[in-house]
């Protein structure tokens, strides 16, 4: 098995990141530095992670969390913030899939599966996200023709198509769903930025066939069966075990 994937199974990063620790010289087989693509025996080959053995693969396990405000979407943060993995009590290891910023709420996955990690979030299969967008007054619906169509963002980046359904619209506030199949950072933020939208309110309520639904801010619950067979199928993987 190639190494990244490997390490990338046993939850310790996304294969993508494995790669940047074996460039960095933090990983090694056998007591020498690991290369880049090489292959190695599971069973037999020793392999240390910043000096800590890695063993055989956990208990794959999953979560869904709804973040709330003030949280951050990290395993750890240097300037002591909470973050969204002190939400979940866990034996096993876990990381946050995808992001969500420290402004914005609702629904991550959390799970110590590397490989489903990587695939969620690569921009390869499209895995969509819907979101609860609360804004400030009566949005026009030239606005929301721009952000359906694509839009250009401060920083040169342009957005795809997007679908955005009014939920309700007066004089106070305007409420849409906002479905994404691409991830650029802060978009949703940026969008409203770029055309003079004043935020009130940012909540994630679905991510690939997982719903929010009832799940309170701050709680988690531990995926069923049927949701993770979901997961696999919309990543294009096939579940082992």
């Amino acid at each position: 098995m190639r190494i990244n994937k490997y390490l990338a199974s046993l939850g310790v990063a996304s294969r993508r990141k494995v790669d940047e620790m074996i460039e960095e010289g933090k990983v090694r087989v056998g007591g020498r530095a690991a290369k880049l693509g090489e292959k190695i025996d599971p069973i037999r080959d020793k392999v240390t992670v910043g000096g800590r053995e890695v063993g055989s693969t956990p208990n794959r396990v999953y979560f869904a969390v709804n973040k709330p405000k003030g949280i951050v979407s990290t395993v750890a943060d240097t300037d002591g913030r909470r973050t969204v993995v002190s939400l979940v009590k866990s034996k096993e290891r876990l990381f946050p899939v995808g992001r969500l910023d420290m402004e914005s709420e609702g629904l991550m996955l959390l799970t110590n599966d590397g490989e489903l990690m990587q695939r969620m979030t690569h921009p390869k299969y499209h895995v969509l996200k819907v979101y609860e967008v609360v804004v400030l007054g009566s949005v026009p619906d030239d606005k929301i023709g721009r952000m359906r169509s694509g839009m250009k963002l401060r920083g040169g980046d342009f957005t795809a198509k997007a679908k955005v359904d009014v939920v309700s619209r007066d004089e106070h506030k305007t409420i849409l769903m906002v479905t994404l199949g691409e991830g650029k950072n802060r978009q949703i933020r940026r969008m409203c930025e770029a055309l003079h939208l004043h935020l009130l309110n940012l909540k994630r309520v679905e991510f690939g066939p997982l719903k929010l639904d009832g799940l309170v801010a701050g709680r988690f619950r531990a995926l069923e069966s049927g949701e993770i067979n979901e997961l696999y199928r919309v990543a294009g993987l096939v579940q082992n075990s």
